[in-house]
């Protein structure tokens, strides 16, 4: 599939066909699903789920149904003809590589690993560049799809973690997940999530986005998919010049369905009114033209 347009994030309405087919008829390109594992998985207990300073602040705990019980809801995507991404995770280089395996017999347009959910065990991964290459190119050996590997703003050099990734052989870099954070209530003074620590997304975390992005996409010579707080056209400008060829919308979904076509519109009309016909004329032009 082409890297370009906007897509639904994973995470948000990714568990349903019915649900993700709703956004497809919303004018989404393509719809990436909730994160998959090797089995299934509960979760953290409650509270998972709270706001803060105008964003959301997430610790499910990667709750899916496993990768064998996933497989009725991406047969009724395929039929539908829906283009989805298959987001998947694992603990290990073994469990990542099955759930790919497994994976790829469903037919996505391309696999999604989640290397850095930020309430999971598995978080780790994307800070570490040498795990990261292991990751990717354990699942890319037993795979014939596009491989994208999602990265964490919470990495101590997200682009030495890009730069690996590309090196085994990822097709492209999402930047970025959710970032680490924690909420306290004042009255009961203790920890709101369940798990004390999650992940926050939504409007905060949009500069972080930006800027991950921009730093991956000077280094970078595979295509980045952009994620992070996007909610208005004018985010999605400001990502593609800062290198973004793609770009999921998440959180910004709780104001509505109908994001993506405001975001498209507002999109097209700032590209007539610069003499441009196409967004991947502007994607990076943010450093292009400072160099």
């Amino acid at each position: 599939m082409k890297i370009q347009g906007y897509w639904l994030a994973s995470g948000i309405l990714g568990v349903t066909a019915s649900t993700m087919i709703r956004v497809i008829e919303s004018s989404a390109d393509a719809v990436v699903t909730k994160s998959i594992g090797p089995s299934p998985r509960k979760g953290h207990p409650g509270p998972v789920l709270t706001s803060s300073h105008g964003g959301l602040l997430n610790a499910v705990g990667l709750t899916n149904p496993g990768i064998d019980a996933f497989s009725d809801e991406m047969d009724l995507l395929r039929r539908k003809n829906v283009p989805v991404v298959l987001s998947i995770f694992g603990n290990t280089i073994q469990e990542i590589s099955e759930v790919a395996r497994k994976g790829e017999v469903m037919k996505p347009q391309a696999i999604e690993l989640n290397l850095s959910c930020p309430h999971a065990e598995i978080s780790q991964i994307a800070h570490n560049p040498e795990l990261t290459h292991k990751f990717v190119s354990a699942v890319k050996e037993i795979v014939d799809c596009p491989v994208y590997a999602k990265l964490t703003p919470n990495a101590a050099d997200i682009v030495a973690v890009g730069k690996a990734a590309e090196e085994a052989g990822a097709d492209a870099v999402v930047a970025i997940n959710t970032v680490r954070g924690m909420k306290i209530d004042i009255n009961q003074m203790r920890p709101i999530l369940g798990n004390k620590v999650g992940g926050l997304s939504g409007a905060p975390i949009f500069p972080v986005a930006v800027r991950c992005v921009y730093d991956l996409s000077q280094t970078l010579s595979i295509p980045i998919i952009g994620v992070g707080g996007v909610s208005t056209w004018q985010d999605a400008v400001e990502m593609h010049l800062a290198g973004a060829s793609a770009i999921q919308i998440g959180s910004a979904l709780i104001e509505g369905l109908d994001v993506f076509s405001k975001i498209k519109i507002g999109v097209n009309n700032y590209l007539k009114e610069m003499n441009y016909s196409n967004t991947s004329e502007i994607v990076g032009m943010a450093w292009r033209s400072n160099r």
